[in-house]
């Protein structure tokens, strides 16, 4: 093996943290969900505290009989902070929605603790939501196919009561090429600063592509005011990671 072929093999291997990756084929299953907390909270700006945030706002909105969700519930930490956050409360149900089953059965042993918690292996866009009082979901709809993103949120509006919140968090691409490059450039940065080489966080990149497609702050916001919402406010943004409160 020459050279450069070993190098492209390094690059199409490895992606950090003993993720195993291939070119645009980057996927949640298999061994991921070991090691997905220590991987996210290293490859996301501020992710603990946009948890923390979601956490803390979720008290103007969940009360006893509330039902809660969270779509893209991967291992389900943020689910069990919330589930611990208002476990005084009488009746409150909190469902995961995660589209892979490697994630559904690492969440289930995690949290078999919790008797109010339930996950469900499914696609978001397609599940029949009951009422709700609060809805949450963190780079979750950036991993979902365009053509039913609206679909989506769609069904997120509908599903909440009147005075309902949604906690939406997305990585988002700039409105400006400048900025575009000035972001990238800067979460490379940060990636770096994390103990990432330059091998993995080309890896990384290289097996998102076709995968992830993140939209801009403005696309995001027209989602949701197209599903119904008009009381929408920023309530996070490091770069191009943004949260978003929208109240119905």
């Amino acid at each position: 093996m020459t050279v450069a072929e070993k190098e492209r093999t390094k690059i199409a291997e490895a992606a950090g943290d003993g993720i195993a990756v291939k070119p645009a084929r980057w996927t949640f299953s298999g061994n991921v969900a070991e090691k997905f907390d220590s991987h996210v909270s290293r490859s996301v700006p501020l992710y603990e505290s946009g948890h923390d945030l979601t956490v803390k706002l979720s008290d103007f909105f969940i009360k006893p009989d509330s039902t809660v969700y969270e779509l893209g519930a991967s291992t389900g930490g943020l689910l069990r902070k919330l589930a611990d956050r208002h476990s005084d409360q009488k009746n409150v149900r909190f469902f995961g929605l995660e589209i892979e089953p490697d994630m559904v059965g690492h969440a289930k042993k995690a949290h078999a603790d919790v008797p109010n918690m339930f996950f469900h292996v499914c696609r978001a866009e397609t599940f029949e939501f009951e009422k709700s009082d609060f809805i949450t979901s963190h780079y979750t709809i950036q991993f979902i196919s365009p053509k039913f993103r609206q679909e989506l949120f769609d069904r997120v509006y509908e599903a909440l009561e009147w005075g309902g919140a949604f906690v939406l968090f997305e990585k988002v691409r700039a409105n400006d090429a400048r900025f575009q490059d000035i972001f990238s450039t800067l979460y490379n940065e940060f990636k770096i600063d994390n103990g990432y080489d330059l091998s993995e966080i080309l890896s990384k990149t290289l097996s998102l592509k076709g995968v992830m497609e993140p939209f801009s702050s403005e696309a995001n916001v027209d989602f949701m005011r197209r599903a119904g919402f008009t009381d929408i406010v920023p309530i996070q943004k490091y770069l191009c990671f943004e949260g978003w409160l929208a109240i119905k």
